[in-house]
């Protein structure tokens, strides 16, 4: 007798090769047997007529451990909901491991009350060993973060490192692979990693090909400078001949919006040349970020305290609404604020209805508001093609990710407003560019969800339906997959899914879940 046997199904096995019937049986934790099982009998049988079953989803950028989700609510609700059973944390350069000392997390995490978790770890190893110890409602997998190793090191200065202190940084890297990360990821968009220089990118990612890892990277610029921030990358993976991932892919701004296709081409270009390089899309037009990046970025430089102090200074402070005015590359104007410290009557609100009620300019606005929360502020803003979505998710070489985090619907308590991104990408995807636009097929599009980013971070014997492999498995109605949480109400859990099987465990059962916890760490 089998432990989970699903009858009667639509088989899509993750390779993107078209659906067919058949039977899947689990033992234990993995994948017994694949075909006609009508005689065989199971402790719990699904009846998955007029239904497919796929692999879990595998959201390899996914910031649930930067947002703390992970520990303020293991189970993931918005992620299992979506079919998600595998994310792959420490993107963006920003990982929660490892840590020169323990003060260093103050600066590196995610708004979250860092009293409510006992860091109790330092090194990439004692990481995993306390994470495995922990329940988690999904597998989780980390990245090391170029942020969280650079502000080990110079705290929070942002200038050029000295030999001394990036040889520091590639010890702590290479031990953290050896250790099992997954890879080494960037942020170089955000004002730590800006001054980053080439040798120093060079050497760090050199040792990730070494343990032939993946090397993510948040390129420097995704609006008027996306194809000079994109080169970069692309030249850096061509020298150290490292396995690359852009994140997110997107281009912000609408006068921006046509160096979409270049950057297609150049992504194409590299892949004939040899280089292995993919990218992550999230099938949303709105972004979400803090608050500064709408600052000219000369402003952010030295750190936070720099930072606001630059913006208290008079004469500093007009020179800087000056530039906004002049340089701005989309309308920072309509921001909703989705996160602040300061009152929660400030969420879903835009910049303009701020600066309307204070009868103030929006530049002054925001930079009030990144005073009073002392630069902790979250925003949505509206700013991506819709085309440009739709040409990124079709491409061969993409991959659906979320850059979101696992919420559960008691969160909207809290008064924050997160990204519908957390509660609806997956089924986005399946409702609106496969069922609805026929953009893709679903063996296309569940390939971009499965065994191409299993492959992509190295996961093994996941990905993909196949005996002997671990039993991360969804059924769900490909007629009525569907996202429901939108920009004005993300707390809606997406629905359509019936059954998610996490490491041989039933995650949900028949829409509802079951409360299991069978998520593991997955270390390289």
């Amino acid at each position: 007798m089998f432990d989970i046997l699903i009858k009667n199904s639509i088989l899509i096995d993750g390779t993107g090769k078209i659906g067919y019937n058949a039977d899947v049986a689990v033992k234990k934790n993995k994948i017994s047997k694949i075909g006609d099982l009508k005689r065989a009998k199971g402790k719990i049988e699904i009846d998955a007529k007029g239904k497919a079953v796929s692999p879990g989803f595998i959201d390899a950028h996914n910031h649930s451990d930067g947002y703390w989700r992970i520990f303020l609510e293991p189970q993931l609700p918005s992620l299992i909901h979506q079919g998600i059973t595998t994310i792959v944390g420490g993107n963006c350069g920003t990982s929660i491991a490892p840590l020169t000392s323990g003060k260093i997390i103050e600066s590196i995490q995610k708004w979250a009350d860092l009293r409510q978790v006992n860091v109790d770890w330092l090194s990439m190893k004692e990481f995993i060993e306390k994470m495995g110890e922990r329940k988690m409602g999904v597998n989780f997998g980390t990245l090391v973060g170029h942020g969280t190793l650079r502000r080990g090191v110079a705290l929070d200065e942002m200038r050029r490192l000295d030999r001394n202190e990036l040889e520091v940084m590639k010890k702590i890297l290479e031990k953290s692979l050896r250790e099992g990360a997954l890879g080494f990821s960037t942020g170089l968009a955000y004002s730590h990693e800006r001054g980053a220089t080439w040798d120093e990118l060079s050497e760090m990612i050199e040792i990730t090909k070494n343990y032939d890892r993946v090397y993510t990277t948040h390129i420097r610029d995704e609006a008027q400078n996306a194809v000079a921030a994109l080169a970069e990358a692309i030249d850096l993976a061509k020298e150290t001949d490292v396995n690359l991932q852009i994140s997110h892919l997107k281009i912000m701004g609408e006068k921006n919006w046509p160096l979409m296709d270049e950057m297609l081409r150049m992504i194409d270009a590299a892949h004939q040349s040899g280089i292995r390089v993919n990218f992550d899309v999230y099938p949303y037009t709105q972004t979400g970020s803090v608050l500064y990046v709408y600052l000219p970025p000369w402003v952010a430089e030295g750190g936070k305290k720099m930072l606001l102090n630059r913006l208290k200074e008079k004469s500093l402070r007009e020179q800087i609404i000056r530039e906004m005015r002049e340089t701005a590359q989309y309308h920072y104007e309509n921001a909703v604020i989705a996160i602040s410290p300061i009152s929660r009557s400030l969420a879903k609100k835009t910049i303009s209805e701020i600066a309307a009620a204070q009868e103030i300019s929006v530049e002054e606005a925001l930079i009030n508001l990144l005073i009073a929360s002392e630069g902790r502020v979250v925003t949505i803003v509206d700013c991506l093609s819709e085309e440009n979505v739709r040409k990124a998710i079709r491409h061969p070489l993409s991959m659906i990710a979320s850059d979101g985090a696992g919420y559960g619907i008691s969160h909207k308590n809290s008064g924050e407003l997160v990204h519908p991104r957390c509660f609806g990408t997956f089924p986005r995807v399946l409702r609106k560019y496969v069922r609805e636009e026929k953009l893709l097929t679903f063996e296309e599009a569940i390939r971009k969800m499965t065994s191409l980013p299993a492959h992509k971070f190295g996961l093994k014997k996941r990905g993909v339906i196949k005996k002997g492999y671990m039993a991360d498995l969804i059924v769900f109605d490909p007629n009525k997959i569907t996202d429901k949480a939108t920009v004005e109400n993300p707390y809606q859990y997406s629905e359509g899914l019936s059954e998610v099987i996490i490491n041989g465990k039933p995650a949900m059962l028949g829409g509802k879940l079951t409360g299991e916890m069978a998520g593991e760490f997955i270390v390289a």
